[in-house]
């Protein structure tokens, strides 16, 4: 194992980037149990205090778990925890750069939902959007997570656990918004029917077409909501 000795400067952050440094390369893979304390201050040349630091300061990253009796653990992927500075309050310029992120995607995904999608995959959506007493921000997500499942990739799948997660906040609060806004939460629930019946009917590029429109839609009235609580 490559690894370089720490110099005196700021010690225990210079041994928790290493370790970071370590995870992100796939020298401790998820889940794993990291090396004992002693263990650790062996391979990298240090003092007790600086490991235990270290090791405290990625567990508020959310990288470790320390396990009393037990040790310390690499945390396995959650993607809520990405971008964690900005996960409870984007503003205007993030909502941009996320529904830019969004359409660049969901639309993809619409239409390769529109040519792998299951009957499993069709009665998911349509219970999440024939139920006219549910309309809440989890039934949302579940609907657009819906797609992505149907569209059979995984990794694009974690890429929208992690744009939805992103926005939680936000979102809740827009759908607040949306519970004084009738006409435009019918309208809403319209386009989620539409991009329904375009991957029902393996419509790919019709499939787009909506998502996109249905995109454009809830950024515009997403960027009203949060400018009229400022």
């Amino acid at each position: 194992m490559d690894v370089k000795k720490i110099s005196n400067r700021k010690i225990s952050e210079l041994v928790a980037e290493q370790i970071e440094e370590m995870i992100e390369k796939g020298s401790f893979q998820p889940g794993e149990k990291l090396p004992s304390v002693r263990e650790l201050c062996e391979l990298f040349g240090v003092g007790r205090s600086a490991v235990r630091d270290a090791l405290t300061s990625l567990q508020g990253k959310g990288i470790v778990q320390i396990k009393q009796g037990e040790g310390t653990y690499i945390c396995r992927f959650d993607s809520s925890k990405l971008f964690n500075s900005r996960h409870l309050l984007p503003g205007i310029k993030d909502i941009e750069e996320l529904f830019q992120a969004r359409k660049m995607v969901e639309t993809g995904l619409a239409e390769m939902a529109a040519r792998n999608r299951s009957k499993d995959d069709l009665a998911k959506m349509n219970n999440l959007i024939s139920d006219s007493a549910i309309h809440g921000w989890k039934e949302d997500y579940q609907f657009h997570m819906a797609i992505a499942h149907a569209a059979g990739n995984d990794i694009l799948i974690q890429f929208v656990q992690f744009i939805s997660e992103t926005m939680k906040k936000s979102m809740i609060d827009f759908h607040h918004y949306l519970q004084t806004q009738s006409e435009m939460a019918k309208k809403i629930e319209q386009q989620h029917m539409e991009i329904y019946l375009a991957i029902k009917n393996q419509q790919p590029e019709q499939a787009h077409k909506n998502m996109i429109n249905h995109l454009k839609l809830v950024e515009q009235l997403l960027q009203m909501s949060i400018l009229q609580e400022q």
